[in-house]
């Protein structure tokens, strides 16, 4: 599907303000309220938009404490079987097959720092996993733009 650029101004609406309702988006880009729902309706089932969600803020979630984790394995493990063992450990918030000396990145947020630790221990005892090399955040310095 492609995008015109109503359809784009839309998509920058819901980004700033996921609760706006259709008539504040319409105003402001020029649309009925009708025509934004709509619009937003054919972007959900055409699968462009894949969900509304809530963001919180992680020290308030109880997942305050965060890591990116550099995932090193041995031989050659396909993304598929990456994403099975990843997919069993609750802390990983995301994860990407990446280029360079590591295989993947991982994302952890856990509540403490020694609930880190055990997350960061089960994806190290998984057998495909050589090493590990991780940086633990101190600051978040810019919050997600995309979801």
């Amino acid at each position: 599907m492609s995008l015109d650029g109503l359809d784009r101004r839309i998509i920058d609406e819901l980004r700033l303000d996921g609760r706006a309702s259709y008539a504040e988006m319409g105003s402001t880009i020029g649309l009925s309220p009708s025509a934004v729902k709509r619009r937003v309706d054919r972007m959900v089932a055409d699968g462009v938009i894949r969900g509304f969600r809530v963001r919180l803020d992680p020290d308030v979630d109880g997942a305050g404490t965060e890591a990116y984790v550099e995932l090193f394995c041995r031989g050659t493990v396909a993304p598929e079987e990456l994403r099975r063992i990843l997919d069993s450990i609750p802390n990983v918030v995301e994860a990407f097959t990446v280029t360079g000396q590591a295989d993947a990145i991982v994302r952890l947020r856990a509540g403490t720092m020694p609930d880190l630790e055990v997350a960061l221990e089960k994806v190290r005892l998984a057998p495909q996993v050589d090493k590990t090399r991780s940086a633990i955040v101190l600051t978040r310095l810019v919050q997600s733009r995309e979801s």
